[in-house]
């Protein structure tokens, strides 16, 4: 099993927001922009992995600003880390209001996928082939992050 490029399993995806996705102030229930980042994590987990996935933690999720009923929001998900069987996905949300043409950086997320065999245990994920400094970077931040998760795992 080889490594992967980054770009081969970015994902873009793309979301129009309906009154039905909104609050009573007419702003995006944040459960839904969950609902979005976990979707299109897992659509790049199993594009890296070539298998099936499961949401394994979501260990920093920000809010930065509010998403309008009417706007397009866009989600942009990336594998910035791999270990043995599992991958941290980094997911920007951007919003546009269509009206004025302006975009706002309204959320980003960490996630941590684990890649599924037919068996239905734990599999092998490919490595990463980290050729940008943004590339190396992110990878870097996100063993961090890996190491803080696994050091703040419950104890039995």
């Amino acid at each position: 099993m080889g490594n992967k490029s980054v770009p081969s399993s970015q994902v873009i995806m793309t979301q129009l927001v309906l009154p039905t996705h909104t609050n009573a102030i007419g702003t995006v229930f944040g459960g839904t922009v969950m609902s979005w980042i976990d979707i299109s994590a897992a659509i790049a987990a199993q594009r890296h992995s070539c298998s099936e996935v499961v949401t394994a933690s979501i260990d920093q999720l920000d809010f930065i600003a509010p998403i309008r009923a009417g706007w397009v929001v866009n989600l942009k998900a990336s594998v910035n880390f791999t270990s043995k069987t599992s991958m941290e996905i980094g997911v920007r949300v951007d919003a546009e209001n269509p009206k004025t043409s302006e975009f706002f950086h309204t959320a980003s997320a960490y996630l941590t996928f684990v890649a599924i065999g037919s068996d239905g245990r734990p599999k092998l994920v490919p490595g990463l082939d980290l050729k940008t400094d943004t590339e190396k970077r992110r990878f870097a931040d996100a063993q961090k992050r890996r190491q803080l998760r696994l050091e703040n795992r419950p104890k039995d």
